[in-house]
C-alpha cells in the first residue's frame, strides 16, 4: 500500500512540474513576443524624432534658426522633435542608416546615396523661385586671370562638401566630360578642399586658399553682409546643367502612418508664413512640394557613370 502511494504521489509531482514548466514556457514565448512587438512598435514610433542639417550658414546660427520648425513639427505630430546640426551629408547619412537620424535635410546626391546605401525614402523637396531645380556655378576672383573651365586645370578647388549635388557631383561630372578625365580630384585639380558648407567654399576662395568655389547658384548673396564686396571680387565663371532640388528624406523602419504625418505637417508649412520664413532662413526654401524618388533620375545616372572614379569619402 506504501509503495503504491509513494508511486501515485511521484506521478503527482511530475505531472504538477510538468505543468509549471508548460506555463513557464508559455510566459516565455509571451514576453519574447512582447518584446518583439515592443521593437517592432520602438522602430514604427520612436519617443523622439531626429532631423538633421547640415549647415549651409554658421552652425549656432542654423541651430537656433530651425528650433521653431522643430517645435511646429512635434506639436503637428505629437511627437518630440529635435533639430540636430551635423559637420557634413556623410554625418547625416550615417546618422539615419543608424536609425539616430529620422528625417535628412539631404541635397540630390546624398539623397542618392543614402537611398543606394540604407534605402532612405525621399517625401518632398524644395521650391525656389518657383522651381523645383537650380543649377551649379563656378566662382573664381576677378583678378585671378581665369576665363574658362580650361584655365582651371591644376588649380585649387574649394567644394561645400563630397556629397553635395551643386558643389561636387555635377561639376566634377562637366569636367570629367569635357577633358576627357577619369578622376577630376586627381588628374585635374592639384587639391580639393572640402570647405564645410557653400558661403565656406566661397570664402575659402576670397582667403586666397582655393582657386575656384563650386556652389549652387548664387551663394555669394549669403555673404554679402559679413563680405560686402563679394559680388565685386568674384565673378561667374559658368554653370553645370540643372539639377533637382534637395530633398526631406525619411528612414524606412518609421511606419507608413508616421511618414504620412511627417509629410502632411511639412507640407502644412506651405500655408505658414512663419515656417516658410525658417525655411527660407535655413536653406532658402520658398515652398515645400511632394517628391518622387524618380525625380531624381539624372543624380543617379551622373553618379553611375563616374562612380568608380568620384571619390566620396569611402561612403
Amino acid at each position: 500500500m506504501k509503495k503504491f502511494l509513494s508511486v501515485l504521489f511521484l506521478i503527482s509531482l511530475l505531472s504538477i512540474l510538468a505543468a509549471c514548466g508548460s506555463e513557464e514556457g508559455d510566459a516565455a514565448e509571451t514576453s519574447g513576443q512582447e518584446n518583439n512587438e515592443a521593437k517592432e512598435e520602438s522602430n514604427d514610433a520612436p519617443e523622439k524624432l531626429v532631423m538633421g542639417f547640415v549647415p549651409s550658414q554658421d552652425s549656432d546660427k542654423i541651430a537656433d534658426t530651425v528650433q521653431p520648425l522643430a517645435d511646429k513639427l512635434s506639436e503637428e505630430i505629437g511627437i518630440p522633435v529635435e533639430g540636430k546640426v551635423m559637420n557634413n551629408y556623410s554625418a547625416v547619412i550615417e546618422g539615419m542608416g543608424s536609425g539616430q537620424i529620422h528625417i535628412g535635410f539631404l541635397p540630390a546626391f546624398a539623397y542618392v546615396l543614402a537611398e543606394e546605401k540604407y534605402d532612405i525614402e525621399v517625401q518632398m523637396k524644395s521650391e525656389r523661385y518657383g522651381s523645383d531645380q537650380y543649377r551649379a556655378q563656378y566662382v573664381v576672383r576677378k583678378d585671378s586671370g581665369i576665363e574658362s573651365l580650361e584655365d582651371l586645370e591644376g588649380k585649387v578647388w574649394a567644394v561645400p562638401d563630397v556629397t553635395s549635388t551643386s558643389g561636387f557631383l555635377f561639376p566634377a561630372n562637366e569636367i570629367m566630360e569635357e577633358f576627357d578625365v577619369k578622376d577630376v580630384q586627381q588628374e585635374f585639380f592639384s587639391q580639393t578642399i572640402s570647405a564645410g558648407g557653400h558661403d565656406n567654399a566661397i570664402v575659402a576662395l576670397l582667403d586666397g586658399n582655393a582657386d575656384v568655389a563650386t556652389t549652387f547658384e548664387d551663394a555669394r548673396g549669403d555673404l554679402e553682409e559679413e563680405y560686402p564686396n563679394v559680388m565685386e571680387d568674384t565673378k561667374v565663371l559658368g554653370y553645370t546643367e540643372w539639377i533637382p532640388n534637395d530633398t526631406i528624406s525619411v528612414i524606412p523602419s518609421l511606419s507608413d502612418e508616421l511618414k504620412n504625418d511627417i509629410q502632411e505637417s511639412f507640407l502644412s508649412f506651405n500655408d505658414n508664413e512663419e515656417m516658410i520664413q525658417v525655411m527660407n532662413e535655413v536653406y532658402s526654401w520658398d515652398a515645400i512640394v511632394k517628391a518622387e524618388s524618380e525625380d531624381y533620375e539624372i543624380v543617379r545616372d551622373t553618379y553611375e557613370k563616374f562612380k568608380d572614379s568620384i571619390n566620396v569619402d569611402e561612403m
